[in-house]
């Protein structure tokens, strides 16, 4: 081969070469164009997808406290200031049954999720309610289901404790310093509402006060 066919072959193949090259050089810029556009697609899905999420768990958060503001349906109230807070031995002849504040024992009630099988003093009890506890009770009209099924909800909620009332006039009874609630089924939707709004709530004259270590039975 002559000089000026070896000349002319390798310059070919530098051109090719060099054409190679270029053509890689547009792949990986393309790749990377490719990387970059996708990355972005992805982080401003997950913003948007992130910001969806907090505002719906702000609009849930705003709902719900808006919905714990609001009354229950059916419940009745005793003004506050009529409610003393005395410490007192021996018993109170209270105008409600069960009683949901007013004068009472100087030894409160465990209402740490506490449920008794037996009936418990109302002056204790109501040292509960001052803590902050709600007070669910019973007579032979509730049924059993229900019983079980108020007594696995109580177990699972500090600040509330259960007992049977035979007296009370409601198969089922609520009670919170202040305010009660009668209902027939554990089913019903305002046992919830109820547990939500006023254990610990706002009408509690001690709040943060203790539910452990007080009377057993």
């Amino acid at each position: 081969m002559s000089k000026t066919s070896k000349k002319a072959a390798s310059a070919a193949r530098r051109a090719k070469i060099e054409e190679m090259r270029r053509a890689e050089k547009v792949r990986e810029r393309r790749n990377r164009v490719l990387t970059i556009t996708l990355s972005t697609v992805i982080v401003a899905g997950l913003v948007g997808w992130g910001g969806y999420a907090l505002t719906s768990a702000n609009e849930k958060d705003e709902q719900q406290a808006a919905e714990a503001k609001k009354p229950v349906r059916g419940e009745k109230t005793w003004e506050k200031k009529k409610l003393t807070q005395n410490h007192v031995q021996g018993a109170v002849d209270y105008p409600m049954n069960p009683p949901v504040g007013g004068d009472h024992n100087q030894a409160w009630m465990t209402c740490d999720g506490t449920v008794y099988t037996k009936a418990i003093g109302k002056e204790n009890a109501v040292h509960s309610l001052e803590h902050g506890a709600v007070w669910i009770t019973y007579n032979d009209k509730a049924a059993e289901a229900d019983i079980k099924t108020l007594g696995d909800k109580v177990s699972r909620t500090p600040y509330t404790l259960m007992s049977p009332d035979k007296d009370q006039s409601g198969p089922i009874m609520l009670s919170a310093w202040g305010i009660q609630l009668s209902v027939s089924k554990a089913s019903d939707s305002r046992v919830e509402q109820f547990l939500s709004k006023y254990v610990q709530g706002a009408q509690t004259p001690e709040p943060g006060a203790a539910c452990t270590g007080g009377l057993t039975a």
